[in-house]
């Protein structure tokens, strides 16, 4: 019985005049209109103007929390949104959607229905949100009276129109707001007053009002809410004709025009203006000013996109772009293609308009709203496409990088998201590079270049390098050698030491998406890609140095080289100088090699060379240099390594040819302290028997002094090539070897060696006067050796001359005769005078010029090395004037400028 009785139409009738009374307060009769209207509503088929549409109500939410400044909370909600659509677990996701923003609209609307005194009223907080879509237009205003109906359409703002489909571009966030300086009219036409507008203008309750406008027919074109926001298809636009005449335009027919400059098409009003570059509508249209202004900037839209298409055409029908730009004409084409869907929604909605014909079209304002999105978007890859203009492979993708330190969190997602699309290439031929050593770079886009007609000698220097100009900006100048060290390393490996062990974590690395580009790019926040760099590098570097050291013995040809081509072997330099000093002396055009290698073998043998390694051994070789008139063996001999291989990649001919000038000087050098060992031996040999004529004494002292002086300044200039070039040099190499990272550290090292050898053995250009006035030294110790061995010859034969004289005046005295007579008197008294007037002034006066001549060059030798740069050669000059015998007869050693020096050259 209840249950009937509850289904009773006349107990829902008196429940619900209870309920009205117990709402409103009101009397029986005056209750009444509001019951009415409350059954008419409960026993309708009433349903929500709003379009089925999940986009349409996703995009008023994000704007309306954009408007409230909540622009974060926007992106989190659409993040959450595309989660849920990925779900797919709720089906009526649009309902939902409509519900939160139903919700979260009560509390607004709820304010500003007290603000117009419809706080007291149940119907009037809730049932207007109910009466339609869009708020009432300030253009009915007029229509409302003074009344709380003007009020309630004066506080409404204005709102995007509904639609059933979707532009499929999400911009940069903005809104067109009701205080604009110019407001674009919802119409063009005044909208029609409501017939029984002034009898609810005279009723004192809203209520009534609300119910009264209400139960007026949805479906009426004079309702002062038009349905679902949308402006009749009768609303139009007068235009001026040159005889002075007027037609109604109307509104669809600028839609439609608009539609088409849309897709870069001219139609019948709005044509693109070459002048102006851009679509203008046509002048002789009548419009007003702000309808022109507002055609004018929709039409951007076409002029952008038109702009942005021809770009991917052209681009794309050139064979020459590479990959890098074909992706970056890809990327710009997936964009182009939501702007598709954008224009098929446009065209669809024109056509259901046309089919249903029920008065209600797409306006302007709408469109406006539609488009401003999409406007943003084209106006973001119309300044890439300029941006990007000529450019190409990493270049190209640099322009782009320079846009994602953009403020625009939009324009920052879509550079993103472009650069992901344009970084592909460059990343899967980077990781090709890497780990197979393969480059497929057809049209010059990658950062590593090839030079295919280099020869595999000389691979590792000239066949690969880096073209700066594509260097992306989101890879350092560090990575990018390292990248191209890891591909070298991997090449030199397959191609020179035949070895062609995989590259550790290849498999890996194959098997990874190349949609992980974008690891290249947001190092500023991920370390993957410099992880990976720095990982592949490193194994490369450290297995091609490894099969350097075992298999091809890098580290023992090294130090062979710096035992017999430096000197560092004594016990062989010092027997092969013995066994080749008569040969040497000769004239250089009377040796022969093979006599010279013949030598060769023998010190070898003989010494602590013969426990070499015999590859080594079998590398040292006797070189003569060009002979020039004049010149002795010890001139143009030379000894030299032969290398091939892949440790000739090291010791290239120029290398080979420095270290042919530094044992050259090292040998000449050498030979100065075995010149002065046997000045010193015969001087030693002959001083006691050339006691038996006291007239030498004092050329012989002068003998000894000189030689002492030359051999006090070789002791030093070989201790500092010895000790502090050669050793402290060759200390800093193998340290820096041993170190070394990759194979460019190994020949860096040994460049910097020679280097510094040559330079401070004075074998540089800015040395050259030095190494003048050093060579002049040596030939004056050459000329000693050879005027001191002439003096102890004839010394020699005038004391065997003596002695004879008194053996002879020994034997006749024995033999009972007079031991002299006056003939052989006066012989040997001529012979003595004779050699005292002739032979000892000429060689003291040969000494004294080979001494002065000797103290000269030394000073200005000293002088020179005060002023050069090398600190290590200034101190040089300290030691060989220790005691400042030199500085006593030298002005220039005295000057301040020298005592500046020295000072600077001690701190």
């Amino acid at each position: 019985m209840s249950t009937r009785r509850g289904n009773d139409p006349e107990t829902i009738t008196l429940l619900l005049q209870k309920l009205c009374l117990k709402v409103t307060g009101l009397s029986d009769e005056a209750v009444r209109p509001l019951l009415q209207h409350s059954l008419r509503i409960i026993t309708s088929n009433y349903e929500s103007t709003v379009d089925h549409d999940e986009f349409q109500v996703a995009e008023k939410i994000k704007r309306r929390l954009v408007r409230k400044g909540k622009e974060k909370d926007a992106v989190v909600f659409l993040e959450l949104h595309r989660k849920l659509q990925a779900q797919g677990v709720i089906k009526n996701r649009w309902a939902v959607l409509y519900l939160l923003m139903s919700l979260s609209d009560s509390s607004v609307k709820t304010s500003r229905d007290r603000q117009v005194g419809l706080s007291s009223t149940l119907f009037a907080g809730n049932l207007a949100g109910h009466a339609t879509s869009t708020p009432f237009h300030p253009a009915a205003r007029g229509h409302a009276g003074n009344g709380d109906i003007t009020s309630l359409h004066s506080n409404t703002t204005l709102q995007s129109g509904h639609t059933s489909g979707s532009s499929g571009i999400s911009s940069i966030h903005g809104e067109i707001h009701s205080n604009d300086p110019t407001p674009i009219p919802h119409s063009y036409m005044p909208l029609p007053s409501h017939p029984g507008m002034d009898s609810y203008r005279d009723s004192t309750s809203v209520g009534l009002r609300l119910a009264s406008t209400l139960s007026s027919d949805r479906g009426s074109s004079t309702a002062v809410v038009p349905h679902r926001g949308r402006t009749s298809k009768k609303t139009t636009i007068t235009v001026h004709k040159n005889d002075q005449s007027s037609e109604e335009l109307p509104e669809a027919v600028i839609i439609r025009d608009l539609v088409y400059a849309f897709q870069g098409i001219e139609g019948r009003w709005i044509r693109y203006d070459p002048t102006k570059e851009g679509y203008r509508i046509n002048h002789q249209a009548g419009i007003p000013k702000a309808i022109r202004q507002l055609v004018s900037k929709l039409a951007e839209c076409g002029w952008l996109f038109n702009k942005t298409k021809t770009y991917v055409e052209n681009k794309s029908a050139d064979k020459t772009f590479g990959l890098v730009g074909k992706s970056f004409c890809a990327a710009l084409h997936e964009e182009l293609t939501e702007y598709y869907r954008l224009i098929a929604v446009l065209e669809g909605q024109i056509l259901s308009e046309g089919d249903r014909n029920d008065g209600h079209g797409l306006s302007l304002r709408q469109l406006v709203l539609w488009t401003f999105d999409p406007l943003q978007r084209l106006k973001c890859l119309a300044t890439i496409v300029d941006v990007c203009r000529g450019k190409k492979g990493g270049a190209l993708a640099s322009a782009l990088y320079s846009y994602m330190q953009h403020g625009d969190p939009f324009v920052q997602s879509l550079i993103q998201h472009i650069l992901n699309m344009v970084a592909q290439p460059i990343y899967i031929g980077l990781v090709s590079w890497m780990y197979d050593g393969e480059l497929e770079d057809m049209h010059d886009e990658f950062f590593v270049a090839s030079d295919p007609t280099v020869k595999n000698d000389r691979l590792w220097h000239d066949k690969y390098s880096l073209r700066k100009s594509m260097i992306p900006n989101f890879i350092t100048r560090e990575q990018a050698n390292r990248i191209l060290l890891t591909g070298k390393s991997i090449n030199y490996l397959r191609q020179v030491c035949q070895d062609r062990t995989p590259t550790k974590g290849r498999q890996v690395i194959t098997h990874m998406d190349s949609s992980q580009a974008d690891v290249m790019f947001r190092q500023d926040t991920t370390s993957e890609f410099q992880h990976m760099v720095d990982r592949v590098y490193k194994e490369t570097s450290r297995h091609l140095l490894d099969v350097l050291n075992t298999k091809y013995k890098f580290l023992e040809h090294l130090k062979a080289m710096r035992r017999y081509l430096l000197l560092g072997q004594g016990d062989f330099i010092r027997h092969l100088m013995d066994l080749l000093l008569d040969d040497l002396a000769k004239p250089a055009s009377n040796l022969y090699l093979h006599n010279l290698t013949g030598i060769l073998e023998t010190a070898i043998r003989a010494t602590n060379a013969q426990f070499d390694d015999s590859d080594i051994l079998k590398r040292l070789d006797v070189r003569l240099l060009e002979v020039s008139p004049g010149d002795k063996g010890w001139d143009v001999f030379s000894l030299e390594y032969h290398v091939d291989g892949p440790i000739r990649t090291v010791f290239t001919p120029q290398c080979m040819m420095s270290l042919l000038r530094i044992f050259n000087f090292l040998w000449r050098a050498k030979r100065m302290e075995y010149i002065l060992a046997i000045v010193w031996k015969n001087q030693m040999s002959n001083s006691r028997g050339l006691r038996g004529i006291p007239e030498l004494s004092g050329i012989l002292h002068q003998c000894h002094v000189l030689a002492s002086e030359m051999v006090h300044f070789i002791q030093q200039v070989q201790y500092y090539i010895n000790f502090e070039v050669l050793e402290c040099s060759w200390d800093e190499l193998l340290t820096k070897v041993k170190e070394a990272e990759d194979f460019d550290n190994v020949i860096a090292a040994h460049q910097v060696f020679l280097n510094t050898v040559i330079s401070r053995c004075l074998l540089d250009e800015q040395s050259r006067d030095i190494l003048t006035q050093l060579r002049t030294i040596f030939d004056l110790i050459i000329d000693f050796q050879t005027a001191q061995s002439e003096f102890y010859e004839e010394a020699n034969d005038e004391l065997q001359a003596r002695q004879h004289y008194d053996k002879l005046q020994q034997m006749r005295s024995q033999k009972g005769d007079w031991a002299l007579t006056a003939e052989y008197e006066e012989e040997e008294h001529i012979r003595r005078v004779e050699f005292l007037k002739n032979i000892i002034p000429s060689k003291r006066a040969r000494f004294k010029v080979l001494s002065q001549s000797y103290q000269d060059m030394v000073k200005q030798f000293l002088v020179m090395l005060t002023y050069h740069k090398d600190v290590s050669l200034r101190f040089l000059s300290f030691r060989l004037d220790f005691n400042e015998h030199y500085k006593a007869k030298e002005p220039k050693l005295r000057s301040p400028s020298v005592h500046r020096l020295s000072r600077s050259a001690v701190s």
